[in-house]
């Protein structure tokens, strides 16, 4: 049987770095207000002009190095991000030709922190149907410059970086076993900045109003995520004929410590088989899985026949899960 086989993974964080004792200068918070209501310790911020697209480069760059593959062997880029370099043309297609990846095709998803696993269900279902062989998928996200460092609530939250997965065809058993996918618009207030899009335009009148600024309810955010991300992973699980005794590590959505530990102890999982960076790089929306589960296989967390668990949640609201044989 063929799947979609994870050959190569890569990451990039920009250089600057926001600890909270900087957050305490330019807005009403403290570290420890910070750390305990979300356990984060710092982000990284993209400079100026920085754009997703320069984030996303050489963590594909890297990617492509660790699986071997040429960019002209790349037949289908897919760019997961909220904040695209424009709205239009598509990230995925400056990401093409900056690789030099000639005949490959290119798109950009938009399902928030979800993103990554839109993006990566998709690519599985191009490779196990046989269109495509090699699909470079990234998770990238530039989002520091659109927010309002004086509201306290979100300000705190979000960090910049790009993850990368290269997947290819594989008859050995290996790769995406299953995935599974939600979505509830009628959640759709629950996270949201109003302004940018066709609905709400950007004017030089709302500019600096509240149009412009992330709006989030919180509590209600916290309430529906825990839920979500149990529901998700069971369901990938059960496609997959496996159980939560078979997982060797979880790869979740960093949006939040809490909401991480709160899905963990309602999934069974102990500690040690739940992937943490939250407190390094906070919560960078699309590109936070593939950022994790390259560090988890950079430092060894994930070697050849582990089953990895992965499961997010997000603005939209959506929501999902794979699993994965390494």
């Amino acid at each position: 049987m063929l799947h979609a086989r994870i050959t190569g993974t890569g990451g990039f964080l920009p250089e600057t770095v926001y600890t909270n004792a900087h957050l305490e200068t330019m807005v009403d918070t403290t570290d420890e207000w910070i750390r305990k209501r979300t356990g984060i310790g710092q982000r990284h911020v993209a400079g100026p002009g920085e754009g997703a697209s320069d984030l996303a480069i050489p963590a594909a760059e890297e990617a492509l190095g660790n699986a071997g593959v040429a960019p002209a062997d790349v037949d289908l880029i897919i760019c997961c991000t909220t904040t695209p370099d424009y709205l239009f043309p598509a990230t995925a297609c400056i990401i093409q030709d900056a690789l030099g990846a000639r005949k490959a095709a290119a798109y950009d998803v938009n399902a928030a922190c979800s993103g990554f696993l839109y993006g990566l269900t998709s690519a599985n279902a191009f490779i196990v149907s046989g269109m495509y062989r090699t699909v470079l998928v990234t998770g990238t996200e530039s989002a520091t410059n659109r927010l309002n460092w004086q509201k306290r609530d979100t300000s705190v939250l979000f960090g910049d970086g790009a993850g990368a997965v290269v997947l290819e065809a594989d008859d050995s058993g290996r790769g995406i076993l299953s995935t599974y996918l939600g979505a509830d618009g009628s959640g759709a207030d629950l996270l949201i900045r109003p302004a940018g899009g066709s609905k709400v335009l950007i004017t030089k009148d709302n500019l600096d109003g509240p149009e412009c600024d992330v709006h989030m309810k919180g509590a209600e955010l916290f309430k529906r995520a825990a839920v979500l991300f149990e529901e998700a992973a069971q369901k990938a699980l059960e496609r997959a004929g496996l159980s939560l005794e078979d997982v060797d590590l979880f790869v979740p959505h960093q949006a939040n410590a809490r909401i991480i530990g709160a899905a963990a102890k309602r999934l069974g999982l102990p500690e040690d088989k739940v992937m943490l960076n939250i407190e390094r790089v906070a919560n960078t929306t699309a590109a936070s899985i593939p950022l994790a589960l390259h560090e988890a296989v950079s430092e060894g967390r994930i070697r050849e026949g582990n089953t990895v668990l992965l499961a997010s949640f997000g603005s939209g609201l959506t929501w999902g899960a794979a699993v994965i044989r390494w």
